[in-house]
């Protein structure tokens, strides 16, 4: 353990009743929706099953006004997953208030960390 250095992490939620509507593991994975164009890809790319990606979807967008993720069924263009505007602008907001937690936390958790190995 000695000499490693103490790193200081935030685990941003925000919880709607008894579900949990975005958190880290969630904004990853509407993340990796974004860049795969589906959740079967996303979910292999987070190493999780579809059942568990599809659920953690589901439950988004039922904390959520307007689905944060939309499917097409197959047809010409072959279907999809994507992340409409408010997914896209979930994500951004949400790494915009995790960067901006972790910069105002550092410097004071920085001197509670000074007395650890």
């Amino acid at each position: 353990m000695a000499g490693l250095v103490p790193k200081i992490q935030f685990r941003l939620r925000i919880v709607i009743g008894e579900d949990i509507a975005i958190g880290p593991g969630k904004v990853d994975l509407l993340e990796a929706i974004g860049a795969t164009g589906s959740i079967t890809a996303a979910a292999k790319a987070l190493g999780m099953s579809y059942r568990r990606a599809w659920l953690l979807v589901d439950t988004m967008n039922g904390c959520f006004e307007t689905p944060v993720v939309t499917t097409e069924a197959g047809g010409d263009s072959g279907g999809g997953t994507r992340l409409p505007p408010i997914g896209a602008d979930v994500v951004r907001r949400y790494r915009s208030r995790e960067e901006k937690a972790a910069k105002a936390g550092a410097a004071d958790l920085a001197t509670r960390t000074r007395p650890l190995r």
